[in-house]
């Protein structure tokens, strides 16, 4: 479907969108918990799969399914296999971790390993910990930036069935060679799956380095406007969407709603018009690909806040993958359009100062979320990571005085006039 569209706002607005029966402009909320038949052969046929149609919303919804098709559609964008255009089903679900649920109930069993990066979303890292491991599915935690000891793990512990990657991380913005885990996890008969909620469809793609699933808290960047939760669990292999994760997903229970589906439906239609205010406040060239005209907000306002950053003298680190000191930033150039408007950086004074720094800000808001239009901050130390025991921390760089950074769209003037009175002092 997504390969019609010359432009990625024309696949954004229109791809997944079905003419509706009563000639409503954009597909309404439907507010139905479950659908009738005009026969009950009918009925008989939609539940034995030979008819397509709907049956009970947890099961499926003609407004999520559009948004299904629309995350579906920008995952796959103008990426070919062997010449044809690559296919791949989103799954809609309450929220990103019950995305990640769906995913892992769905692939890994009693035994079974997972290979992952240590600097990931608290949330998936806790779930890890607190549900797989009772379950005895264990998470191997390494440097996955450290390609040698990637494959050393993959090649001596056959009990690995997934690799789970997150690029760029949270709260740490480190970034993982898709590419050559992709083909090394192929290599060696693994699964992979990558988080792609802080760059987006539009910055980045990961089934174009043969990455098997695509993760997205779509309550981020995806909505935009911090209106609705949501996640997406997407899949290439078209056969196990539609069998092993569908009936995953309907059994754990964890399915959006045609209220929310709507709100990111109408989201998802200015991804990329706000992905460009985003970036603008966010990039200059420095050596990254040149940027479409209109890909400019967050992008380019997120650029202009890491170079403020980097040069105030209260602050020791800055963690952006647009910056050419950042250690992974030749890994960020080549997969991502562009670095994006996620950061973090790091106070010198350490806890105190970082919760100074919260209390003061002004226009800005304080929160753990990201991919407003507004300029969001917070404090994993006291917040999100809080509990993760510092030792943890501080080994996957998550540091006392770190400050996580979502740029917004406002006037780069009054972002950077907020965080100066902030940092004085």
């Amino acid at each position: 479907m997504s390969h019609q569209y010359k432009g990625f706002s024309s696949l954004a607005i229109h791809a997944g969108h079905d003419k509706d029966p009563m000639y409503a402009h954009l597909t309404p909320i439907y507010a139905s918990s479950t659908y009738v038949y005009d026969e009950a052969e009918q009925g008989m046929r939609r539940f034995s799969g030979k008819e397509p149609g709907y049956i009970y919303s947890r099961w499926g919804n003609p407004t999520m399914n559009e948004a299904e098709q629309k995350i579906a559609a920008m995952e796959t964008y103008g990426i070919e296999v062997e010449g044809k255009p690559l296919e791949a089903k989103a799954i809609l679900h309450a929220s990103g971790m019950a995305a990640i649920s769906s995913l892992f109930m769905a692939t890994l069993k009693r035994g079974d390993k997972i290979l992952t990066h240590y600097s990931l979303y608290s949330g998936t890292q806790d779930f890890m910990k607190s549900l797989l491991e009772p379950l005895e599915v264990e998470a191997i935690i390494v440097d996955l930036r450290d390609l040698s000891l990637a494959e050393k793990c993959l090649k001596e512990d056959p009990a690995i069935k997934l690799v789970y990657l997150e690029t760029p991380a949270n709260p740490t913005l480190q970034c993982v060679d898709l590419d050559a885990l992709g083909k090394m996890a192929k290599q060696y008969g693994k699964l992979t799956a990558c988080d792609n909620t802080f760059a987006t469809p539009y910055l980045q793609q990961p089934f174009q380095f043969g990455i098997d699933f695509v993760i997205h808290s779509t309550t981020k960047f995806l909505n935009g406007h911090g209106t609705a939760i949501g996640g997406a669990l997407v899949g290439t292999d078209i056969a196990f969407m539609n069998t092993r994760a569908t009936k995953t997903h309907r059994l754990l229970g964890g399915n959006s709603n045609a209220f929310d589906a709507f709100l990111l439906t109408n989201g998802m239609r200015t991804l990329e018009v706000r992905m460009q205010r985003h970036c603008e406040n966010g990039m200059k060239t420095n050596g990254m690909r040149t940027l479409e005209v209109r890909m400019q907000r967050h992008c380019e306002n997120g650029m202009k806040v890491a170079e403020y950053l980097n040069a105030h003298p209260a602050i020791s680190k800055v963690n952006y993958n647009g910056l050419p000191e950042h250690p992974d930033f030749e890994v960020s150039n080549r997969q991502m359009k562009h670095p994006g408007a996620m950061m973090s950086f790091e106070l010198k004074g350490g806890f105190d100062a970082g919760v100074k720094f919260m209390n003061k800000l002004q226009m800005c808001t304080r929160t753990v979320s990201l991919g407003t239009c507004d300029t969001l901050l917070s404090h994993p130390a006291s917040m999100s990571h809080s509990s993760v025991p510092r030792e943890n921390r501080l080994e996957y760089g998550i540091t006392d005085g770190l400050i996580r950074l979502s740029v917004g769209i406002e006037n780069i003037e009054d972002i950077l006039a907020d965080f100066e009175q902030a940092l004085e002092g």
